[in-house]
C-alpha cells in the first residue's frame, strides 16, 4: 500500500512539473500546511525545455529530464517532516513545507525564492519593500536547498535580505563559507576547499604529478577548478589539461545524507542562531556547523573499476578533513592504494636524492630534467627544487651527493712517509752530533780540539745542534698548544746560542792572526766570550718571551679547503716570527763577515773559511724558505720549516766539525804540537814579510810625490823632507829587523791562541 502511494505521488509530480506553469500553485511541486513552513528547492528535473534559442516571453517553461535521485531526496525531506510532526519533539507545533522544482535553472529557483519571501497570510503573495525587515513575517521560515552551488548562491543573496536560514545538502562551493556575503547560509556537506584538498592529497599520495581536470561550466565547477589548481600547485602537481563541460551533462548521483535537522525550535526570530549552534549525532558520530556554516563531515574515497565490462564502485577510505588524513577501511583498500602508486602519471622522471629539478622550456613546473647537485651541495629527498648547501666549515659533498660528509681532519702525522723521512734525517743528525762529541772527547789534548775553543765550547755548540734536530719532532703529530709554542722557541733560542758561540770563535781567530794594531784593539774590547754569548742569546730569549706573552702560537683549524680540515699551528704574530728569524740572520751575517776576514789562515787551521761556507748555506736555505713557506698550503706546510732547519743545521754542523774530524781521523800527523807550531811560524813569517814590503812600497811612493813638487814654499818643503826621512828610516828598520820580528812574533801569537 505504501509503495502504491509513493508511485502515485511520483506520477502526479512528474505530470505536474512537466506541464508549463499556468498559476502560482502550478509552480509548487509539493506542499503541506503547518504552523511553521519550511521551503525546499530540489532539481527534480534536469533542465527547462525552450522551443526557441532565445526566450521571447518572461515565463517559466516546461521542465524535462526527470531525476529519480533528486526526487528521492525530496521524499526524504517530506518523510523527515512527517516523522517530526508525529513525534513529541515539537508539542503543539506542526511543520509544513513548500517544495519547488528548480529544474536545474537559476531563474526558476529565483522565482521560488520570491514566493518564500512573500508576506505571510497575504492573498496577493507580495514581497514588501522595507528598510528594516526585523518585524517582517515571511510565509517560509527556513529553506532546504538548493543542490547546485550556482543556484544556491543566487537564492542565498535574496534570502540574506531577511536573514532567512538556508541549509543546503549538496552545495559545496568554497565561496559559500564567506559569512560576509552569505550570513544565513548553512550546509551539511564540507566545503570544496576540503574536497579539492583531499583530491590533491590523494594524487600526491599516489605519486602522480601530471593530471587533467574535467569540470562543469557553472559556479560550482569554475570555483572548484580554481581551488583545485591552487591545492595542486601547493602539492607540486601539474595540470596537463582542463576540460569544461556544459552543466546539463553533470552526473547527479551523489548520495543523500538524511539528517535530523531540528532538535528544538524556539522563537521564530532566533531560528538562525539555533541552527548555527545545533549539534546532532548519527551512528555514534557528532555533527555541528562551524563558524563558516559548514558541517564537520568528511568524504568517502571511492574507486571505480571495470571488470568484465561491468563498472563497480568500491569504498576505499574516508577522508578526515580536520586531520587531513585518509582512514583506510581494510587490507584490500590498502592494496588498492598501493596499486594506485604503480600507475604512472608524471611528465618527467622522478629526480633521485643527490639531484635537483632543472626547469626546461615548458609552462609546467612538473616538466623538468634532473641534474646532479654541484660539489658541496646535496639533496636528501626526491624531486627537490634546489640542492642544499653543506656547512663548508665542517662538511663537504661530492657531485650528486644525497648527504653531506664530514671533513677529515688532517695534519702531518707520525706515519706519514715524508714525516718518517724527515725524522730519519733528524735522528741521523743527532747521531752525527753524538759521534763528533765522542771524537772530540777522545782527542781532548790535541791542537785541533784546543784550537776549536776547547771542549766546553764544542759541547755547547754540539748541544745546540742536538736541540735543533730535536725541535723538528715538535712539527710532527697532532698540533697542541704546547707543541706550537715549544717548537719555535726551542729552535730560535738554541740556534741563536749556536751562532753566538761560532761568532766568538770567529772573533778569536781574527784576534789571533790579525797584525793590524787598530783592529787588534777593537777585537780585544769585543772579545768577552761569556758576556757576549749571554747578551746575544738573551736578546733572543726576550723576543721569544714577548712573543709567548703577547701573541702566542696556538692550534688553528683551517677550513678553507673543500674536503679536509687542516689542523695546524697558527704562529700568533707574523711580526714576532719574523723578528726571531731576522735576529738570527743578523748574528749569522756578523759571523759571516768576521769569518770572511779570516779566510786566508793556515791551511790546517782554516776554520774561518768553513764557517763562511756554513753561513752561506744558512742564508741560502732561509732565503729560499720565505717564498716557499708563503706559497705552501695544507698539512705539509710544517715540512717546509723542518727541511730548512735540517739544511741549515746540517750545513753549520758539517762545516764546523767535519773538517776537524777529518784531520783527527785521517791526518793524524798534522794534529801534533810540533807540526802545528811549524805551520803557525811559517804563516807568521810570511805575514811579517808582506807587511814590510807594504811599508817599502809606501816609502817609494812618498819619494816620488816629493820629487814632483820642487816649487813648494819653504815651510812646506822642510816639513815634507822631515816626513820622507822618517818613512825611509822606518822602511830600513823594518828590513833589518824582519828576521828578529819573525822569530819573536810566533811565540806571542801561539801564547794568545
Amino acid at each position: 500500500m505504501a509503495l502504491l502511494i509513493i508511485l502515485i505521488t511520483c506520477f502526479v509530480i512528474i505530470f505536474a512539473t512537466s506541464q508549463p506553469c499556468q498559476t502560482p500553485d502550478d509552480f509548487v511541486a509539493a506542499t503541506s500546511p503547518g504552523h511553521v513552513i519550511i521551503g525546499g528547492l530540489f532539481a527534480i528535473h534536469e533542465k527547462m525545455l525552450s522551443s526557441e534559442d532565445h526566450p521571447r516571453r518572461p515565463q517559466i517553461q516546461k521542465c524535462v529530464g526527470f531525476e529519480i535521485s533528486t526526487f528521492l531526496q525530496t521524499l526524504a525531506m517530506i518523510h523527515t517532516i512527517e516523522i517530526i510532526n508525529n513525534s513529541t519533539l515539537l508539542s503543539g507545533i506542526k511543520l509544513g513545507y513548500e517544495i519547488y522544482d528548480t529544474c536545474t535553472e537559476v531563474t526558476v529557483a529565483m522565482a521560488a525564492a520570491l514566493r518564500f519571501l512573500s508576506k505571510i497570510n497575504c492573498s496577493r503573495e507580495t514581497v514588501e519593500f522595507k528598510c528594516d525587515y526585523s518585524s517582517y513575517m515571511p510565509r517560509v521560515k527556513a529553506v532546504i536547498g538548493a543542490g547546485y552551488s550556482e543556484i544556491t548562491m543566487a537564492v542565498s543573496r535574496m534570502l540574506n535580505l531577511q536573514l532567512m536560514p538556508q541549509v543546503s545538502y549538496e552545495s559545496t562551493a568554497e565561496i559559500l563559507s564567506d559569512k560576509i556575503r552569505f550570513p544565513s547560509f548553512l550546509r551539511t556537506v564540507p566545503s570544496d576547499f576540503y574536497q579539492t584538498k583531499a583530491m590533491a592529497h590523494l594524487i600526491q599520495k599516489s605519486g602522480w604529478n601530471w593530471v587533467g581536470i574535467i569540470t562543469t561550466d557553472d559556479d560550482y565547477g569554475r570555483l572548484a577548478l580554481n581551488t583545485f589548481v591552487t591545492q595542486a600547485a601547493a602539492n607540486n602537481v601539474c595540470i596537463a589539461f582542463k576540460e569544461i563541460l556544459p552543466t546539463f551533462l553533470s552526473d547527479n548521483t551523489i548520495e543523500v545524507r538524511i539528517h535530523q535537522t531540528l532538535e528544538r525550535i524556539i522563537a521564530e526570530a532566533q531560528l538562525l542562531d539555533v541552527l548555527q549552534n545545533v549539534t546532532f549525532t548519527d551512528g555514534g558520530n557528532s555533527f555541528h556547523f562551524d563558524a563558516h556554516g559548514d558541517l564537520n563531515t568528511g568524504y568517502d574515497v571511492v574507486l571505480w573499476k571495470e571488470i568484465s565490462g561491468h563498472t563497480t564502485v568500491t569504498k576505499m577510505a574516508e577522508y578526515d578533513l580536520r586531520k587531513d588524513v585518509f582512514i583506510i577501511m581494510n587490507q584490500e583498500a590498502k592494496n588498492e592504494f598501493r596499486n594506485l602508486k604503480q600507475i604512472q602519471s608524471k611528465c618527467s622522471k622522478e629526480c633521485s636524492p643527490g639531484q635537483m629539478k632543472k626547469n626546461i622550456r615548458s609552462q609546467h613546473i612538473c616538466c623538468y630534467e634532473c641534474v646532479n647537485c654541484p660539489e658541496n651541495h646535496y639533496s636528501n629527498q626526491t624531486d627537490m627544487d634546489h640542492c642544499l648547501l653543506c656547512n663548508n666549515e665542517t662538511q663537504w659533498a661530492p657531485v650528486g651527493s644525497p648527504a653531506c660528509l664530514e671533513k677529515e681532519v688532517e695534519y702531518l702525522g707520525w706515519k706519514d712517509s715524508l714525516a718518517i723521512l724527515l725524522l730519519g734525517l733528524s735522528l741521523l743528525g743527532s747521531l752525527f752530533v753524538l759521534a763528533v762529541g765522542i771524537i772530540f772527547t777522545r782527542n781532548l789534548n790535541t791542537p785541533i780540539v784546543k784550537s776549536s775553543g776547547g771542549l766546553p765550547v764544542c759541547y755547547v755548540i754540539l748541544l745546540c745542534h742536538f736541540l735543533n734536530f730535536a725541535s723538528t719532532g715538535f712539527f710532527i703529530g697532532e698540533p697542541q698548544d704546547f707543541t706550537c709554542k715549544a717548537r719555535q722557541m726551542l729552535f730560535g733560542v738554541s740556534f741563536t746560542l749556536c751562532i753566538s758561540c761560532i761568532l766568538i770563535k770567529s772573533l778569536k781567530i781574527l784576534l789571533a792572526f790579525s797584525f793590524d794594531p787598530k783592529l787588534q784593539n777593537l777585537l780585544k774590547c769585543l772579545y768577552r766570550p761569556v758576556p757576549l754569548v749571554s747578551a746575544c742569546t738573551g736578546v733572543q730569549v726576550v723576543i721569544c718571551t714577548l712573543w709567548l706573552v703577547l701573541a702566542p702560537p696556538a692550534v688553528e683549524e683551517n677550513v678553507s679547503l673543500p674536503r679536509v680540515i687542516i689542523l695546524q699551528c697558527e704562529e700568533g704574530s707574523t711580526l714576532a716570527f719574523g723578528t726571531m728569524l731576522g735576529y738570527i740572520a743578523i748574528l749569522a751575517f756578523v759571523c759571516f763577515i768576521c769569518a770572511f776576514k779570516g779566510r786566508k789562515l793556515p791551511e790546517n787551521y782554516n776554520e774561518a773559511k768553513f764557517i763562511t761556507f756554513g753561513m752561506l748555506i744558512y742564508f741560502i736555505a732561509w732565503i729560499t724558505f720565505i717564498p716557499v713557506y708563503v706559497t705552501t698550503f695544507g698539512k705539509y706546510l710544517p715540512t717546509v720549516e723542518i727541511i730548512v732547519i735540517l739544511i741549515s743545521n746540517y750545513g753549520v754542523l758539517c762545516c764546523t766539525f767535519f773538517p776537524k774530524c777529518y784531520v783527527i781521523i785521517c791526518k793524524q800527523e798534522t794534529n801534533t804540537k810540533s807540526a802545528f807550531l811549524e805551520m803557525v811560524y811559517s804563516y807568521s813569517s810570511h805575514s811579517v814579510g808582506s807587511l814590510a814590503m807594504s811599508h817599502a812600497s809606501r816609502d817609494s811612493t812618498n819619494s816620488s810625490v816629493t820629487a814632483t813638487n820642487p816649487n813648494s814654499s819653504g815651510a812646506s818643503s822642510a816639513w815634507q823632507k822631515s816626513q820622507d826621512l822618517q818613512l825611509q828610516t822606518l822602511a830600513h828598520t823594518c828590513k833589518e829587523n824582519a828576521t828578529s820580528i819573525s822569530k819573536t812574533l810566533p811565540r806571542k801569537r801561539i801564547s794568545s791562541i
